[in-house]
């Protein structure tokens, strides 16, 4: 039976107050409009910044809502004539676009996909940019709840509306997304494993490889050793940089930043002096290449002093605190040093994510490592404990569950 067109009623996890538990609802998904997807929702993952927000500690706290924005899915219609299609849906295997809006023409009912926090509407000044990703249209906003055709939420609970989050909602057995926030993909990628590309782990990656460039054979230093800092040092290992150092407050994450080619540490709380001159003492004169995964504005500066005069670059990638000021001597720019900022690693969803998927299924990119736990919808909570807590790189959430 075809769901094309009317309203679905499957389950989400909406987060009705700041703080409070997830409560799993039966929520109403309305059909997608104009320029608009219904994706059936087979794995998502926790990012941080679900967390933060959910905390409200974003710009502007809206509940209730639907977090999630880091999943993999399908446009939901079945084509009985494809037995290896029917096979992968039995198994529950994909994130599948269930049906399209009025002008929908590069998706259709059962492609593989991964709905993405930022967008491409291909028109754009930023879109037409090779160096861009900084769509007008379909750049992030997460104050926004409703969807961009009609001002409306495609959510709901007896007639009350539930906000999306960044356009994806992916913590949702279906969700409603822009058309430009949705990338195409290998309908042979296993969805359990790339659903992490869709945000930290292509934002670090992206950081190095994109952004950083780092020539093989440099030295290059990862401010922060989480999720987003780890996909960067895994970006300066396919690099073929030569020392990866690790910059973290947290001991416990250096023996696990070897999985993801750091070869040696430091940790800013064991030196009397800032970390800048320390790393420039064991490197002889400073980095090659830096990058900043914290957000914390003095990690940035240090990321930046951090470098080497005459060609050392460091990118920033954490979000520092509205009221943060960026403070450093102008020599150190005069001195031809390059900083240089990034969003989603400079990625453009739709054209580049299929690439770096392909990267995973030629076995150049590893994902495996980033997966630390996993979890049935049911258990959503967990999840977030595990974030909190700071056990988890990145927890996949089975939607079946």
């Amino acid at each position: 039976m075809t769901t094309a067109g009317q309203v679905i009623r499957c389950r989400a996890a909406v987060a009705w107050e700041a703080g409070k538990p997830l409560v799993i609802e039966e929520v109403e998904v309305a059909p997608p409009q104009a320029n608009e997807v219904r994706l059936k929702i087979l794995y998502t993952s926790l990012c941080h910044t679900d967390v933060y927000f959910w905390e409200a500690k974003g710009q502007s706290p809206l509940f209730p809502r639907i977090y999630g924005h880091e999943a993999g899915g399908w446009v939901h219609s079945y084509d009985y004539r494809d037995l290896i299609l029917i096979e992968m849906l039995i198994n529950h295997r994909l994130e599948i676009v269930e049906s399209v809006g009025e002008g929908v023409t590069d998706l259709a009912p059962g492609d593989h996909v991964l709905p993405v926090f930022t967008g491409e509407c291909k028109e754009c000044d930023h879109c037409k940019s090779e160096e861009s990703n900084m769509c007008s249209l379909l750049r992030i906003n997460t104050d926004r709840g409703v969807m961009l055709n009609d001002g409306q939420s495609r959510f709901s609970i007896n007639g009350q509306p539930i906000y999306h989050f960044v356009g994806t909602s992916t913590f949702s057995e279906y969700t409603v997304v822009h058309v430009g926030c949705v990338a195409k993909i290998n309908p042979l990628a296993p969805l359990d494993k790339v659903c992490v590309l869709s945000c930290g782990i292509s934002t670090g990656l992206g950081a190095t490889l994109n952004v950083a460039k780092p020539p093989k054979g440099s030295t290059v230093a990862v401010f922060g050793l989480g999720a987003v800092g780890l996909a960067a040092a895994e970006g300066a290992r396919i690099a073929g940089a030569s020392r990866i150092i690790g910059v973290d407050v947290n001991p416990k994450r250096f023996e696990e930043a070897k999985n993801f080619g750091c070869t040696e540490f430091v940790n800013p709380m064991d030196y009397d002096k800032p970390v800048q001159e320390v790393i420039a003492e064991i490197t002889d004169g400073g980095v090659d290449r830096s990058i900043e995964c914290t957000g914390n504005i003095n990690a940035m500066i240090s990321a930046f002093e951090c470098v080497h005069d005459g060609w050392g670059v460091a990118v920033l990638v954490g979000v520092p605190h509205k009221d943060a000021v960026f403070k450093t001597h102008p020599m150190n720019v005069l001195n031809e040093r390059t900083l240089k900022g990034t969003f989603f690693g400079n990625y453009k969803p739709r054209s580049d994510l299929p690439s770096v998927v392909e990267k995973y299924m030629n076995k150049e990119l590893e994902l495996e490592k980033f997966i630390t736990h996993q979890l049935p919808f049911s258990e959503i909570n967990k999840a977030f404990e595990y974030m909190l807590k700071g056990e988890s790189l990145r927890c996949i959430i089975r939607m079946d569950g």
